[in-house]
């Protein structure tokens, strides 16, 4: 597991790349903020996550491996618990947060990133 990026993964400037909300800025990759927000814009008050489908328990494609598969299981169901944790304390500050799976945004064009950004750019104006 030590193999496993925890920034700057490929889904992530994938994403990044397909913003086009240029001169609005963003911190990336904060550990400074809870639950290390992959895209944090602080004066809009919006948080992004970008979840791989594996490590956080897409019902579509998250397959647990077949050894070992008690820890894989416990693994992803902490993941979960912690997303959610996530989400209520941004949702009580009143943050925007959004949560973008891997399968949504693993092609540049896709249909996913152009609504998201859409509905970015209109909570920003």
């Amino acid at each position: 597991m030590r193999a496993v990026k925890s920034k700057d993964t490929k889904l992530e400037i994938i994403f990044r790349k397909s913003l086009p909300i240029k001169g609005l800025r963003y911190i990336k990759n904060s550990g400074k903020h809870f639950g290390k927000p992959d895209i944090f814009f602080k004066k809009q008050k919006i948080v992004i996550f970008i979840d791989s489908c594996f490590w956080h328990g897409c019902k579509k494609h998250c397959r647990i491996p077949s050894t070992n598969k008690s820890y894989w299981v416990q693994k992803i169901r902490r993941n979960k618990e912690r997303d959610k944790q996530v989400n209520k304390y941004y949702k009580k500050l009143g943050w925007k947060l959004f949560r973008i799976w891997e399968h949504n945004i693993q092609k540049p064009t896709s249909k996913q990133i152009k609504k998201l950004t859409i509905k970015l750019v209109s909570f920003m104006i």
